[in-house]
């Protein structure tokens, strides 16, 4: 899924406290596309911390019995992933992809200077989430392009086993397209267990379900640079991003990254101009309209506000 709400804020989200392990992240709910639409828990940006490495959206949803429909919308600057617990998701795009991702698979889009896609489920129980990495400057305007990986590489240890869907873990590197040192991971805790990080990276850890101590339902744990490891213990499933800590300033508004209040309003003109993104063919139903930008100018943010 993309940011679908109706009015968009360039930030709105939940309160922030810290504890002993970490800064906790609470997140807000955000229905999407209307009100019998999904309800997510963004996480990602929130009102101080907006990024984790080049990590700078996370909505988690489900599990929930919803039938999935987001109609084509556009994205620049940026990378989506998906990542499923339960269900399944057809996805398709502007280059002609038409790829089904189930739990456990990956499907990463690289919008670049401008993509757009859909997204549409059956009814099922729908559980999974949905990030966005943050394209570095040099790379921000590649060419678009999508990725599906049906299989993908597994860094196991006492307790744990952590399927690496993006950059490396414990020297177990992902097939998947990065542009800036990074990790996402599920793992599965099994037990008392310490998972290797990078201690160049600030991490998010996020429990997916289970029972997994010193993590709740619905935070996500901000944990800084300088950890070489990660004491987890109980039996769930968490994920895990990280990277190095993103130097630039951007703009986040609707589903465009952008450097600017100009670049972001040109982004939303061609859109609705139908120029840049291309047309996703296949899906029954018209284009998503961009919402209005807002009456004042959007600023260029840094990772932490």
């Amino acid at each position: 899924m993309s940011n679908l709400e109706l009015d968009p804020q360039e930030i709105r989200c939940g309160a922030e406290a810290g504890d002993a392990d970490g800064e906790v992240l609470m997140g807000r709910e955000v229905p999407l596309g209307g009100p019998r639409a999904m309800t997510v828990s963004r996480t990602l940006p929130g009102v101080h911390r907006r990024m984790i490495g080049a990590w700078c959206f996370v909505d988690a949803y489900g599990p929930q019995r919803a039938t999935m429909r987001v109609p084509p919308h556009p994205h620049t600057g940026l990378q989506t992933v998906s990542w499923l617990v339960e269900g399944e998701v057809l996805h398709r795009d502007s280059l002609g992809s038409l790829q089904e991702i189930r739990p456990g698979q990956l499907n990463l889009m690289t919008a670049g200077r401008g993509i757009s896609h859909s997204e549409e489920s059956p009814e099922t129980v729908l559980h999974g989430v949905q990030l966005w990495v943050a394209l570095p400057g040099e790379d921000r305007h590649t060419g678009p392009a999508f990725e599906h990986h049906p299989a993908l590489p597994v860094l196991t240890g006492p307790g744990f086993e952590a399927i690496v869907a993006m950059g490396s873990l414990g020297g177990v590197e992902s097939p998947a397209t990065a542009f800036s040192p990074l990790v996402g991971a599920e793992i599965a805790v099994d037990g008392t267990c310490e998972v290797p990080l990078s201690a160049g990276f600030e991490h998010g850890v996020l429990l997916l379900d289970g029972a997994v101590e010193q993590l709740e339902p619905g935070p996500l744990v901000y944990l800084p640079p300088g950890r070489s490891g990660l004491r987890l213990s109980g039996r769930g499933r968490v994920l895990l991003i990280g990277g190095e800590p993103f130097g630039e300033e951007i703009v986040m508004w609707w589903n465009f990254v952008g450097r600017s209040h100009d670049e972001i309003a040109a982004f939303r003109k061609d859109w609705m101009e139908g120029e840049g993104f291309g047309a996703v063919e296949g899906f029954d139903g018209a284009p998503l309209p961009a919402p209005v930008l807002p009456t004042t100018r959007l600023k260029p943010r840094g990772r932490v506000r």
